[in-house]
């Protein structure tokens, strides 16, 4: 008889094995599986008196919580689904989003409801909001007091499918309104059970919750983690100082995070030296950074580094780089250069880099291709956008954006997004390369190349860099060292110093603003779009 996957089996497992053992810390707060599962009943309970039902969609904006992270279990006992919302958005973009989803319940942390007072009439589908951690006096319903009137006996459970969908998680938008990625029982399930082997999860790992667990449900770490009874820490404001505090209190062994958030960790350390005895590990998304990047995190923190890819739309990951055993034999260097890459694909992962005309491209770290993945964990589909829906998803096959290359070990390594690669004198140049020439100059903190018009050449790069604090450095000298290691037509012909790159809420920069606030300042007329 076929057992279908879905996650509350994940739960039901560390009750049954580890029901005594600490699940969350949150604050000063401390809960053990068994007493995490009786919450979570009790807020199926609540939310099947509130009249959800199987399908409706439950929205939530909140940090990293214990509440957040029981919400999960709580909305799929009732076959429901979790609509997590990014909490750097607009009100403007909330009404949109709790509307296109037409959710029935809304869960808002305290310290976040001023997002929501001021459209609470523009919510079309919203019969209720709940308020964690309810401090003013308003007419919302306070979630401790509400939670405490239901019972934390086992909730008899909806009929549950593998191919329900679970989530529903919104990408953002930089041009037009945001898309909803359909995920599944089955997507996240499968996901873990890779995620977990390629991660080395076990049920001795202490994880602290720095990565959104609203983005694309924290890379799944509520599910893998709860799954092997590993103990979870969360933190509702993440700081270098309160991920450090957290660290050495907790034991903590891993962590997930934007490579913006560990290169604070980097600096706080320098200048703290936090002393850490436990093995750490850091798993990082988004841009793969500069070798000398991993080697600081391995040799000044100590810490072991591991590089993974993935977008929303296929749960996330789909790609780890580690160094496999037949490599053991290459340098230092060359194994830093290895880890610094997207990698090589997951278990359940079929991930090809092709061409225009669906070829697969050579093997040699130099011809460029388009990522597309056919996974396990590939999105059903975009909620009520059939049109773009086809447009990402063809031929059996996820299309990234990613462009990228291959090389002779089978090693991914993404060279820009489609839309950002640098098209110089008939040259392709990857933005991305550059920046990782910039960031080597001690100078420079932060760094993000954006192509911009040129008489002669078409366009060029040109750099956008944060520096570090108390340094200064010119213009002319970033193009200097540029130019000195690079190509010259790689070379960056202008440096715009700002304060700070405007980011995503999971720390990938948002380069169409960078584009956009140049031509602006150039008197243009016109917007580049994503």
């Amino acid at each position: 008889m076929n057992v279908p996957l879905v996650l509350p089996e994940f739960l039901d497992r560390a009750v049954g094995l580890y029901g005594d053992k600490t699940a969350v810390y949150c604050g000063d707060r401390m809960f053990t599986y068994r007493e995490l599962n009786g919450r979570v009943n009790q807020l199926s309970c609540g939310l099947k008196g509130l009249g959800i039902q199987k399908g409706d969609r439950v929205a939530y904006l909140a940090p990293n919580s214990l509440e957040m992270l029981e919400g999960f279990y709580g909305i799929f006992q009732l076959g429901a689904v979790m609509v997590p919302l990014n909490i750097r958005l607009t009100p403007a973009d909330y009404v949109f989003i709790l509307n296109h989803s037409e959710s029935k319940v809304l869960f808002v942390d305290q310290d976040l409801y001023h997002l929501i007072f001021p459209v609470k009439d523009q919510l079309e589908t919203v019969e209720q909001i709940i308020v964690h951690y309810k401090e003013a006096e308003t007419n919302e319903i306070d979630y401790d007091r509400w939670l405490a009137g239901f019972s934390s006996a086992p909730f008899t459970r909806a009929d549950l499918d593998e191919n329900d969908v679970c989530s529903l998680l919104y990408t953002s938008g930089t041009t037009g309104n945001p898309k909803g990625v359909m995920l599944t029982h089955r997507n996240n399930y499968l996901h873990a059970l890779s995620a977990m082997h390629h991660l080395h999860v076990s049920d001795r790992d202490v994880y602290l919750h720095v990565l959104p667990m609203f983005h694309v449900n924290g890379w799944g770490s509520p599910f893998y983690y709860t799954a092997n009874g590993s103990t979870h820490v969360c933190l509702r404001k993440a700081t270098a100082e309160s991920i450090f505090e957290a660290i050495v209190t907790h034991k903590v062994t891993v962590l997930h995070m934007a490579p913006a958030v560990l290169n604070s960790l980097l600096q706080y350390y320098e200048v703290h030296h936090p002393d850490i005895e436990q093995n750490v590990r850091v798993v990082i998304a988004g841009a793969a950074p500069p070798p000398a990047f991993v080697q600081r995190v391995e040799e000044e923190l100590g810490w072991q580094f591991i590089q993974v890819y993935g977008m929303t739309e296929s749960t996330p990951l789909s790609l780890v780089s580690e160094i496999r055993s037949q490599l053991g034999g290459l340098n230092r260097e060359e194994k830093l250069r290895l880890k610094a890459k997207a990698g090589y694909p997951m278990i359940g992962c079929d991930v090809r880099v092709l061409k225009d005309n669906g070829e697969e491209i050579i093997h040699n770290g130099k011809e460029i291709g388009e990522i597309t993945v056919r996974s396990h964990g590939v999105m059903l589909g975009y909620w009520k956008n059939p049109e773009e829906t086809m447009k990402a998803l063809r031929n059996g096959r996820l299309y990234t954006g990613d462009m990228a290359t291959v090389d002779e070990h089978g090693y991914i390594d993404i060279v820009d997004r489609k839309k950002d690669i640098i098209i110089s004198g008939g040259e392709n140049i990857s933005s991305i390369e550059v920046e990782g020439v910039l960031y080597e100059h001690p100078a420079v903190l932060e760094a993000a190349v954006i192509a911009v018009p040129h008489e002669k050449w078409g366009e060029t790069p040109h750099a956008f860099v944060v520096l570090n604090e108390s340094e200064t450095v010119s213009e002319e000298e970033i193009i200097r060292f540029s130019r000195e290691k690079l190509a010259h037509f790689k070379a960056v012909t202008g440096v715009t110093f700002v304060n700070e790159l405007p980011k995503t809420a999971s720390g990938k920069i948002q380069k169409v603003h960078l584009r956009n606030d140049y031509w602006e300042k150039l008197g243009k007329t016109g917007k580049f779009v994503n």
